[in-house]
C-alpha cells in the first residue's frame, strides 16, 4: 500500500534527510588513505546522535553498524571493519537517520585520494544517472519511467545496472512501497502521485550487472570484481514535480565541488 505524505510529514522526512546530508558532509572531510571504515562509522554515530536523531541502520534487520560502507567492488551493505582505506579506492557510504518518527536515507560514493580516470567516469555517470531518474519522478509517470531513464543512461556507457537491489518508498518505515528498480520499461509499474516520497539509488557496475552475495549475510560484490558506484537521494512529489529532501551540498562544500546539479529540484 502506498503511504502518501502530508506537507507536515514531508518536512519531517526532510529534517531527517538533512541530518544524513550533514553527516555525509562531515565524513567527506575524513575519507582519506589510512582511515578505517570503523573509525568513520563511529564518527557518524556520534554526529547523528548529537543532532538529535538515531542512526537509522543500526540494528535495522540486525545490521550491526551505523553506516553501510562498501569499497571498490562492493556494491552495497558492506560492514565497517578495521581495514584502512588505500589511495585509489572508492567507498560508497550509505547512511540513515531517524528523527520525529521519520527516516532519511541516502548515499554518496567517495574517491579515496587520487583515483583513475576510468573509475572517476563511473562515479560521474552513476551520479548523473540519479538525476536522470529524478527527472522522471513526476506526476502520472510510473516506476518503469524512472528505471528506464537510469538504465538507458548507464548502459549507453557500457555499464552494468544491478537488478536485484532497488530504491524504495520512505517514511515512518525505512523501506516502504513502491520498490524503485534502476531498470525497467516506460509506462510500466505504479503511477506516481503527489505526496509520494521515495529513495532513488542507482547501483551501477563498471562491468557486469551480476552480483555475489557473501556469507556474512550482508556484503554484496560485483561478480567480476570490477568497481561499483552508488548514489542516493530522497525525493518528494510536490505539485506534480520532484522536490529534493536531501542534498549533496555539504559534501560538495567539503570537497570543493562547484555545481548547480540540484537547482532544478528545489522549490
Amino acid at each position: 500500500m502506498l503511504n502518501l505524505k502530508t506537507a507536515e510529514e514531508i518536512e519531517r522526512i526532510r529534517e531527517s534527510a538533512l541530518i544524513v546530508s550533514k553527516t555525509l558532509g562531515m565524513l567527506a572531510k575524513e575519507v582519506r588513505p589510512g582511515v578505517t571504515t570503523l573509525q568513520l562509522d563511529a564518527l557518524a554515530e556520534t554526529f547523528i546522535r548529537d543532532h538529535g536523531a538515531i542512526p537509522g541502520f543500526l540494528g535495522l534487520y540486525d545490521f550491526p553498524n551505523t553506516l553501510c560502507m562498501s569499497p571498490n567492488e562492493q556494491v552495497v551493505h558492506g560492514i565497517p571493519n578495521n581495514t584502512p582505506l588505500e589511495e585509489g579506492d572508492i567507498i560508497s557510504i550509505d547512511c540513515g537517520a531517524l528523527k520525529n518518527d521519520f527516516y532519511g536515507d541516502h548515499a554518496y560514493t567517495f574517491a579515496v585520494g587520487e583515483i583513475s580516470a576510468e573509475t572517476q567516469k563511473l562515479l560521474d555517470v552513476t551520479k548523473a544517472s540519479l538525476y536522470e531518474g529524478i527527472r522522471a519522478f513526476k506526476k502520472n509517470n510510473r516506476v518503469g519511467d524512472v528505471g528506464y531513464a537510469i538504465q538507458h543512461y548507464c548502459e549507453s556507457f557500457g555499464y552494468g545496472v544491478v537488478r536485484e537491489l532497488v530504491g524504495h518508498g520512505l517514511g515512518r518505515v525505512m523501506h516502504e512501497e513502491p520498490e524503485m528498480p534502476n531498470y525497467g520499461k516506460r509506462g510500466r509499474g505504479k503511477k506516481f502521485l503527489d505526496g509520494m516520497v521515495v529513495a532513488i539509488e542507482p547501483m551501477i557496475n563498471m562491468g557486469t550487472h551480476r552480483i555475489k552475495h557473501h556469507n556474512d549475510g550482508w556484503t554484496i560484490t560485483t561478480k567480476d570484481k570490477l568497481p561499483s558506484a552508488h548514489f542516493e537521494h530522497n525525493i518528494a512529489l510536490v505539485d506534480g514535480k520532484p522536490e529534493l529532501l536531501s542534498t549533496f551540498s555539504y559534501v560538495h562544500e567539503a570537497l570543493g565541488i562547484v555545481t548547480d546539479e540540484e537547482l532544478e529540484f528545489r522549490s
